[in-house]
């Protein structure tokens, strides 16, 4: 815990959306030189009063429960122009990777242009940058208390469970072999038997407990090929995650000799027992190392470039449509330019129809209207896991996306 009394010094509030972290401690991340350069441009003169959001309050107070995305989404039209609001009070940044309840934000329309303040402006105090509070004491836990970027739960859950490989990675990786007693099915807590090599497979590596070798896999089913939906070339597979394993006993072979004298080698499968389970587990299931668990901090920004694509599927495979706050699979990966934090915007395909006022009955194409936005959480080669955050109608296989600007 950490006291802070009497008086809070220079607070910064919209740089926060560069670092704020799924409820892990807020670290230090790296700012680019376009988004400082726009910072101090806008820290010049503030930002045009159109482009403040139509219901922008006068003030507001932080609240628990909050997101940096819906905060910035209170003051400005477009959610992801982080930079603006950041240099609507560049003067004040001091510690630009929090934000924390409680904390009071003021907009300034005085000048003409939007300033975003700490404190509420005066006559005789237009400038001031510190806020004085009654005396007493308050306690509040700094480790853990800023607000994230995002809800956490909506995007937490698809880091662990989907996978794109490449089929032969997939074929080659290790497999469930047997269960005990002939066991169908598997569950969290049941032990099973797993192998890494195979006859005839070069790429195959032997399940080993010894010291440094991975011992926590994640468990997957099914490599479902994703293709593009314009040229139908396949651009990945989608491996279903279905639960978790932990190694207990590596591969191993034994001699032995049978009744004729004759020996032989043995082999013995590794040991597994299953730690968690999405769905029950069975022979033939693939076993692919537990990556490391990294800090995740997503911050919603437009792409420099031009990047235009494709949704090409909606994760789970349940329904046809996407709605707000669910994950779909688009057709442009880090080597199209596409980033974590990404914001697109998602495009309705006009519709095709005949000219009924037209004598020549000519067909026409109504334009794409926009549809809502969605932000890129991860990213593989040429294909993405991205997060619909606002949309009018569904998102479909096939619907478009642009630059959001």
């Amino acid at each position: 815990m950490q006291i802070i009394s009497g008086h809070f010094s220079r607070i910064s509030i919209a740089l926060t959306l560069l670092g704020a972290t799924f409820g892990l401690h807020a670290q230090s991340f790296p700012i680019t030189a376009d988004q400082k350069a726009t910072a101090v441009q806008v820290a010049q003169t503030g930002i045009p009063l159109a482009d403040l959001a139509p219901n922008a309050p006068d003030s507001y107070n932080v609240k628990r429960g909050d997101t940096l995305w819906s905060i910035s989404g209170l003051f400005l039209k477009s959610p992801w122009r982080w930079p603006e609001l950041w240099g609507m009070n560049l003067q004040d940044i001091h510690n630009p990777h929090r934000i924390y309840p409680g904390q009071q934000l003021y907009l300034d329309k005085s000048s003409g242009r939007a300033v975003l303040r700490t404190r509420e402006a005066s006559a005789g105090d237009a400038g001031a940058d510190s806020i004085r509070l009654s005396p007493r004491t308050r306690y509040e836990s700094l480790a853990d208390a800023s607000i994230p970027t995002l809800a956490a739960n909506l995007i937490e859950p698809f880091l662990a469970e989907p996978m794109i490989v490449d089929a032969a990675s997939f074929a080659n990786s290790p497999r469930i072999v047997a269960t005990q007693e002939g066991r169908v099915l598997l569950s969290r807590g049941d032990r099973a038997y797993a192998r890494g090599e195979s006859a005839g497979a070069s790429a195959g590596k032997a399940l080993s407990d010894a010291k440094g070798e991975v011992r926590d896999f994640r468990v997957f089913r099914n490599a479902t090929p994703l293709k593009d939906p314009t040229t139908g070339a396949i651009l990945g597979y989608e491996a279903q995650f279905v639960g978790k394993a932990e190694l207990v006993r590596g591969e191993s072979s034994q001699l032995v000799t049978d009744k004729s004298g004759s020996t032989k080698t043995e082999l013995v499968p590794a040991t597994i027992d299953i730690v968690a389970a999405k769905e029950e587990m069975r022979v033939g299931d693939r076993l692919i190392a537990e990556p490391p668990r990294t800090s995740q901090s997503y911050v919603p920004h437009a792409p420099v470039s031009q990047i235009s694509g494709q949704i090409v599927s909606v994760y789970g495979s349940a329904v046809t449509y996407a709605a707000e706050n669910q994950v779909v699979v688009v057709n442009r990966g880090s080597r199209d330019g596409l980033e974590r934090g990404h914001v697109m915007a998602v495009l309705k395909d006009g519709e095709r129809l005949q000219d009924k006022t037209d004598s020549g009955r000519a067909q026409i194409k109504l334009p794409n209207e926009r549809n809502g936005l969605l932000m890129v959480f991860r990213t593989f080669d040429q294909l993405s896991y991205a997060l619909v955050l606002q949309i009018t109608d569904g998102v479909k296989v096939g619907d478009r996306f642009v630059n959001p600007n």
